[in-house]
């Protein structure tokens, strides 16, 4: 059976961004194969440093993942931090791992350009990134196309350490959603927490209109046509609408005469109507924190089992047992 493998980082709420890129690709997974789905929290670390807020980060992205419809009956669902075996192969990992494949790194380059303090453990995020697909044996790693190079660092070090100490890991695969390879944000760049442009899943209604309602856009006057292909509005509308739905505000846009504040209020209300019933189950969910807790304590148990199995392969390699 084939194993999907897929993080969520708990560096602030699930936005529409995370959902399209990597909370829905998870969930369709979690029908076709065995899924190991985490929170990886160990990452957050790089830029969170206040633990109350990571936390609540942490339980805020279990509860968004849930009433998305991530099943923990068909997903092994669990906290990065609850399987201590996953910084025990990040360091192994770092001793086949060239430095130049770090600094080749864009994710890293990225971050810095946004202003994120430069750290060791930014530096190394990708050999982490490594040791969360590779200690669970993944054959499948669902990313965005922003993320394809972490994945391709991590069959470079698996390579390496298997040509150092035999085959030990198989190499994963990435499977990439060209159809919605970058969600754009307010701002019109990729929607990112890092670029503070996102749009949240579950904000209440008046603070979801204003996010929309602040879409940035160009000073074309409302009676003349608009290029859809040049608009955040339509490239986010194009995620919920029907293909019905879609033609009229693609029509609008060519033809004139409709202003970029009609086009967010109908923006708006697909967005809040499509997550109405995630909505209710989150408000269900919140309601029994210890149900939440369950789940992620059965789910660290079985990754766990599974890490150790990896572990005992890798510690053997390389000679750190009797």
């Amino acid at each position: 059976m084939v194993r999907y493998l897929t993080g969520f980082q708990p560096t602030g709420a699930l936005h529409i961004g995370n959902y399209f890129g990597a909370l829905r690709p998870a969930i369709e997974l979690q029908e076709k194969g065995e899924a190991f789905y985490f929170i990886a929290d160990y990452h957050a670390l790089t830029t969170i440093r206040d633990p109350a807020v990571l936390r609540e980060l942490v339980r805020g992205v279990a509860i968004d993942s849930l009433a998305c419809g991530l099943d923990p009956s068909k997903a092994c669902f669990f906290r990065q931090s609850d399987v201590p075996a996953v910084t025990e192969l990040a360091w192994i990992l770092s001793n086949v791992t060239p430095m130049g494949l770090l600094e080749r790194s864009h994710s890293y380059k990225d971050k810095l350009s946004h202003g994120i303090p430069s750290s060791h453990a930014l530096f190394a995020y990708p050999v982490l990134m490594a040791a969360d697909i590779l200690l669970y044996d993944s054959d499948v790693v669902p990313v965005g196309k922003d993320q394809k190079q972490h994945l391709e660092i991590t069959r470079d070090i698996a390579i390496k350490f298997n040509e150092l100490y035999g085959k030990v890991f198989k190499l994963p695969e990435p499977n990439i959603r060209e159809d919605v390879a970058t969600i754009l944000g307010l701002d019109g760049q990729k929607m990112s927490k890092s670029y503070g442009n996102t749009i949240e899943l579950f904000l209440p209604e008046n603070a979801l209109r204003k996010k929309v309602m602040s879409i940035v856009t160009d000073s074309t006057p409302v009676q003349a046509p608009k290029d859809p292909a040049k608009s955040a509005i339509f490239s986010l509308y194009r995620l919920f609408a029907t293909p019905d739905m879609l033609a009229s505000m693609e029509r609008d846009f060519l033809l004139g005469g409709v202003g970029y504040g009609a086009f967010k209020k109908k923006l708006f209300a697909v967005i809040w109507d499509s997550f109405a019933p995630m909505r209710q189950r989150r408000a269900e969910l919140e309601a029994d924190p210890g149900h939440v807790d369950r789940i992620l304590a059965d789910g660290a148990l079985r990754a766990r089992t599974t890490a150790q199995q990896t572990m005992a392969k890798v510690r053997r390699a390389v000679g750190v047992t009797p």
